[in-house]
């Protein structure tokens, strides 16, 4: 397994997983996969995001597929660059608790780091995902909130766990 910054050229093998994600995990994600697969030009918005300044998505492989996901997004405004947030953490389920999510995010703290005006990285995830928090915790991630209701798919409610990571 390998880990690195995915480029506008790997746009294509990012929405495929990123189509798996929201269909596997569609509590976990605030876009649904029935949104996503109505956009125009998806894998073009897919490249130019991935060429964004303050943007990183981070892709694990294995052989030469996509089987893992992560994107660190520095704010834009000037009060608020010290701040990073983690978005789109997704592992293919036939890969999950073999070490790639850890992987994946240990490549996202070292790269914050190296961004001397990120001093935090800010995190959600649903609050019944417990591998997902444990792991988080693992990684140095506290919780500090938590919005009830946050996310409604059908007649279910799902509640957000906010985490935070602080650098220096």
């Amino acid at each position: 397994m390998k880990v690195r910054l995915l480029a506008s050229s790997d746009a294509e093998s990012y929405w495929k997983l990123r189509l798996e994600a929201l269909k596997q995990n569609p509590e976990a994600f605030a876009t649904s996969y029935e949104e996503a697969i109505k956009r125009e030009n998806p894998i073009e918005q897919v490249a130019t995001n991935m060429d964004a300044e303050g943007s990183y998505t981070f892709g694990a492989y294995e052989n030469e597929t996509l089987i893992g996901m992560v994107t660190l997004l520095q704010e834009k405004h000037q009060k608020l660059r010290h701040r990073a947030s983690i978005f789109a953490m997704y592992v293919t389920p036939e890969k999950q608790g073999v070490g790639i999510g850890e992987a994946l995010l240990k490549e996202v703290i070292k790269t914050a780091i190296s961004i001397d005006e990120i001093e935090k990285l800010n995190l959600t995830v649903v609050k019944i995902n417990e591998r997902a928090k444990g792991l988080y915790t693992k990684l140095g991630f506290m919780s500090f909130g938590l919005e009830e209701k946050a996310l409604k798919i059908g007649n279910s409610y799902y509640d957000e766990e906010y985490m935070v990571l602080f650098l220096h």
